[in-house]
């Protein structure tokens, strides 16, 4: 009869469990059984729940997230200058952060799962102003934000506004 694999290598204790479920997110019974086949060997155990993350990622490549929220939080400067009378250039630059929360509910409830994460990083960005009026002006703007993990996002805003 053969040893199974936590018997070959460090016996799977419950803190071994909690610190690679805070690791990686993964369920407690897959984090326990990566574990095992890795016989306590923590970055083995990473690879086996990262290898199966992809294949069932790829299984769930055709559904659809059923709910989802992005917010973010911006604090920043803006200066800018004058070209014309009746026009103002002007570059932005500051910080943001982004939270995000994903949820797929399958309906068997099997496969469900969660994605949240809150992002920190730098926003720049540029536009002009051009006056319409004595307290009205319309607007065009790019804006580039950098975030953590790779995560970036470009965004083009028109707009109308009044200024009391």
């Amino acid at each position: 009869m053969t040893a199974s694999p936590a018997t070959q290598g460090t016996p799977v204790t419950a803190e071994m469990v909690k610190a690679l479920r805070e690791q990686t997110e993964a369920g407690i019974m897959d984090c326990r059984r990566a574990l095992s086949d890795a016989g306590g060997d923590m970055d083995k155990a990473k690879s086996i729940l990262r290898e199966k993350g992809m294949a069932s990622a790829g299984k769930k490549s055709g559904r659809e997230t059923k709910q989802g929220l992005v917010e973010s939080y911006i604090h920043g400067g803006r200066i800018g200058a004058l070209v014309g009378p009746a026009t103002l250039v002007y570059a932005k630059a500051g910080y943001t952060n982004a939270r995000y929360n994903l949820t797929y509910t399958e309906p068997t409830g099997v496969s469900n799962f969660k994605l949240h994460d809150n992002l920190d990083g730098v926003r720049v960005g540029a536009g002009v102003e051009q006056a319409v009026g004595r307290n009205a002006y319309v607007k065009a703007e790019y804006r580039y934000s950098n975030y953590e993990q790779g995560f970036d996002r470009h965004q083009v805003v028109a707009g109308f506004g009044f200024r009391f």
